[in-house]
């Protein structure tokens, strides 16, 4: 048993992630060389025909059913393939990601609530902007990079290295600067927040050793990482909702501030804070159900 598993381990890193990483390059550099518009509806194309066919689909689809009791099962398949069509959008844009425009005529992206940033930064404290993977998640941080307000990103690095190179490489400059989830990343992070710079958080991601807090009707486990920044700097929170309205076309919303609690029961002020931020997230997925990513592990089965 131990020499099978140390064959496989071997048989991974040796030859499957240098084969998975020369693919996604080809596919980087192959997205970089057409133009924007091209490579998303390219990398949606690939993706719409080939997602519904992966084994994956199947948590998708439980997923699905879960959240929107009794929705019809052609309801069910067609937000499947949005949500595949939106992911491989997403993979096509990395290579474009810093010739994305924000605020010039004719842009890719256009903003709304920009003077919530404005009061945050008025305000002097570190400001954490919280966003979900919905349509192309990278694009919140890019925002509030171009606003003058550069975010410390933290981000799931890939298991394969050489590819979360080439993402870090794509994220380059969306962001002040990259951190890595984990222990380490989180020192990064208190670091950042100390001396007064930003933090952008996605916070719909599972954490087994998280809380567990109610979205969708359920509890899910939740990172309290973001409530406990809060609490602790005194910081801004302020939602980032992302939307593709059609093709490589973005909107930004910053919703006003979260009201963050603060009692002698820290851990109900914590509670309250990711339960509003759950709420908030919820509230984005069910107005674009088809850009959200729904092949996340986000409830206990």
């Amino acid at each position: 048993m131990a020499e099978r598993a140390a064959w496989r381990r071997w048989f991974t890193h040796r030859l499957v992630r240098p084969v998975e990483a020369a693919l996604v390059h080809g596919l980087f550099v192959l997205f970089r060389a057409l133009p924007l518009d091209r490579a998303s509806a390219a990398g949606g194309a690939i993706a719409r025909w080939l997602g519904p066919r992966l084994g994956l689909s199947r948590r998708a689809r439980r997923n699905l059913e879960r959240a929107f009791p009794g929705i019809e099962p052609a309801r069910v398949e067609a937000l499947v393939r949005e949500m595949w069509d939106n992911l491989g959008r997403v993979a096509a844009e990395y290579p474009h990601l810093s010739r994305l425009r924000v605020f010039e005529p004719r842009a890719e992206i256009e903003t709304r609530g920009l003077e919530y940033v404005d009061r945050a930064r008025a305000r002097g404290k570190p400001i954490i902007f919280f966003a979900a993977h919905l349509a192309n998640w990278e694009i919140a941080s890019l925002v509030a990079t171009r606003y003058g307000v550069p975010v410390h990103l933290v981000y799931r690095a890939a298991n394969n290295r050489w590819v979360d190179q080439l993402f870090r490489e794509g994220r380059r400059d969306i962001a002040g600067g990259l951190i890595a989830k984990g222990p380490e990343g989180a020192r990064v992070a208190l670091a950042r927040l100390k001396v007064g710079e930003h933090l952008g958080i996605l916070a719909d991601q599972k954490m087994n050793d998280g809380i567990p807090v109610p979205f969708f009707g359920r509890d899910a486990m939740t990172a309290p990482a973001l409530a406990q920044f809060a609490l602790r700097f005194d910081c801004t929170v302020l939602p980032a909702q992302v939307e593709r309205l059609g093709g490589a076309r973005f909107r930004v919303t910053v919703h006003p501030p979260l009201d963050i609690q603060r009692s002698d029961d820290r851990h109900a002020d914590i509670l309250a804070t990711m339960t509003a931020v759950n709420v908030l997230i919820e509230d984005w997925v069910r107005q674009r159900p088809g850009q959200w990513l729904w092949v996340h592990r986000r409830w206990p089965d």
